[in-house]
């Protein structure tokens, strides 16, 4: 085990880590460096190669409640600051293009319902007008087409999910 495996293997899920919970950039580099700091200064505590993953998670959650606990001694502490309350635009055009191949994976009833609800935010009341059908259709079809997405989703990959119900982190399944 050395330090520069180890960061190379868990940098990303570690910066997406942190993104889930702070919403500056540069306070996130900031805490990406001080976790590499203590990582490097304590790597030798680690028993196993195993145990190293959620060793760093640790190392992370703890440098995310010292920063917010620094935050609140700060007397001017912004509440906007500490909040992510918007995804970058860029981030969520990415998503959008990661998520099409899954959604096209599916029959085309299920792959245009998604398609022109969560991709492209049309109204289910006036979607459902457009099809000729109820309203409470229009509802349990979607319901239907997402729990198909989310099968694709569960079979492709694990996710780690925050209590906001946010992806901090995933590992692709290994096919058998």
């Amino acid at each position: 085990m050395n330090i520069e495996d180890i960061w190379l293997a868990y940098r990303a899920a570690l910066k997406r880590f942190l993104h889930a919970k702070i919403s500056n950039e540069a306070d996130v580099e900031d805490l990406l460096q001080d976790i590499l700091i203590k990582t490097y200064n304590n790597l030798n505590t680690v028993k196993t190669q195993k145990s190293v993953k959620s060793w760093l998670f640790q190392i992370a959650n703890n440098t995310i409640i010292d920063y917010y606990r620094k935050k609140s001694r700060q007397q001017n502490a912004n509440i906007e600051e500490l909040w992510p309350t918007e995804e970058p635009q860029d981030n969520n055009l990415d998503l959008a293009n990661c998520i099409s191949p899954f959604i096209n994976a599916l029959p085309e009833k299920h792959a245009s319902l998604l398609i022109a609800i969560d991709m492209n935010n049309q109204s289910q009341k006036e979607y459902a007008e457009q099809l000729g059908v109820s309203y409470s259709t229009l509802k349990s079809r979607v319901q239907k087409s997402r729990g198909l997405l989310k099968k694709v989703f569960d079979d492709c990959c694990h996710f780690n999910i925050d209590k906001s119900g946010n992806v901090y982190d995933y590992e692709v399944k290994t096919k058998r």
